[in-house]
């Protein structure tokens, strides 16, 4: 595996030099201050690349961008609504672009509205360690009193419902702020940031659009994108919906290996690929993660590898991001079928063998909690994932270690 580190740009409290130390091969990143909807042009990928190319000193980095994270999919695109054929017409220019510059990997997501949603950003763990958490209960309470969403009384079993209000009703107005503040911080590092009108406005949109209608504009938007990533030598790869079950009314469709399963065959042709994220899709406790990398390993272009604490195995229900082999995914299992699939594609002569991953997330720990870095991408947190991860890289690679021969 090609490891890789989310880098948000010069604004990241993580800089290059700490990328270096902690051993990375290369970064992914995008062009987060570009609206949504525009060209990502040719001088501003190259701005973005000479600003990896150096440390702090002066001193070249020897860091390359290797994985666009990510050119978002507007919601136009998604309804099929305003100046979505426009905004898949700057699509593909940016993706000419980022070819152009030696870019060959895309990771992008069909997410309506929300790219991921938690209700805390920093729970504290018995070690005092802080992470990310979707705590079923909240989120019900934010829907049904927060947010008043028209008919969210009917997406809750009653003693759901019930828990939530007597939740909402202990919760000082500060919590309430940071909840509502939580649910909707989106994507870390985008231009847009959405207000709760935001939100009701942009749900409102989706009124009539069912999950199968949903998927068939991700068929059109891949019909129309794929073609020309395989004609380039690029390589598209759709991140799971985080958490992969429904909320807020919204249609989900890259929730299981079925759907991947089902946009794949639509549109038939390498380019089109997978984003395996292990934390998202490990939210379900019904997703076998690494048997969807053994089955479906020949389209899975990019690698998200971190763990959640399934609390409550019912779909839909909490669950925080736990350290990278302490969670409900069987990581050395994972680790192994990922293993697997590059010596497969080696011995094919495949030159896309070798396929990027990055420790994704991480805790808080140690000087991270004074940090303050994105939520989710702490520097040492972070480090000690991909540390673990090498390590189990490492030892199934060693020769005298069968399983990964």
């Amino acid at each position: 595996m090609r490891q890789t580190w989310r880098w948000f740009g010069p604004k990241d409290l993580v800089s290059i030099d700490d990328m270096l130390q902690a051993g990375v091969e290369g970064v992914v990143t995008a062009l987060h201050h570009v609206p949504t909807g525009a060209v990502w042009s040719p001088e501003e990928i190259a701005q973005r690349q000479a600003v990896l190319a150096v440390m702090k000193d002066g001193a070249p980095s020897g860091l390359k961008w290797e994985v666009v994270e990510s050119l978002p999919v507007s919601e136009d695109i998604k309804r099929q609504t305003g100046d979505w054929k426009a905004h898949i017409a700057n699509w593909k220019t940016s993706m000419r672009n980022l070819r152009d510059a030696g870019i060959e990997v895309i990771c992008y997501n069909f997410m309506p509205i929300l790219d991921w949603t938690r209700t805390d950003l920093a729970y504290r763990l018995r070690n005092g360690a802080t992470c990310m958490r979707f705590d079923a209960i909240d989120f019900a309470a934010f829907d049904l009193f927060l947010l008043n969403r028209k008919g969210a009384a009917e997406s809750y079993a009653p003693e759901v419902a019930k828990a939530a209000e007597a939740r909402f009703a202990a919760m000082s107005d500060a919590r309430k702020q940071e909840l509502a503040g939580n649910v909707v911080f989106g994507l870390p590092g985008a231009a847009e940031r959405m207000s709760m009108e935001d939100v009701k406005t942009h749900l409102a949109h989706y009124d009539n659009i069912s999950a199968t209608r949903l998927r068939s504009h991700l068929v059109d938007f891949l019909a129309e994108v794929a073609p020309l990533a395989q004609d380039i030598g690029m390589r598209l790869c759709c991140h799971p919906d985080d958490p992969p079950f429904p909320l807020l009314g919204l249609p989900r469709i890259m929730s299981t290996e079925a759907d991947y399963k089902a946009v794949i065959e639509a549109v038939d042709i390498p380019a089109n690929g997978i984003t395996l994220c292990t934390g998202s899709l490990g939210a379900r406790a019904d997703n076998d993660l690494p048997g969807m990398m053994r089955r479906l390993g020949d389209r899975v272009h990019f690698l998200h590898l971190r763990n959640v604490a399934l609390e409550d195995r019912a779909l839909g229900g909490s669950f925080h991001e736990a350290a990278h082999l302490e969670g409900n995914t069987d990581m050395v299992a994972m680790i192994a079928a990922v293993l697997a699939e590059e010596s497969r594609r080696k011995a094919e002569g495949r030159a896309d063998w070798q396929i990027p991953m990055r420790p994704d997330h991480g805790q808080d720990i140690l000087d991270d909690l004074k940090r303050k870095a994105q939520p989710g991408y702490p520097a040492i947190g972070r480090l000690k994932g991909l540390a673990e991860l090498r390590g189990i890289m490492t030892a199934l690679a060693h020769p005298g270690v069968s399983v990964a021969q």
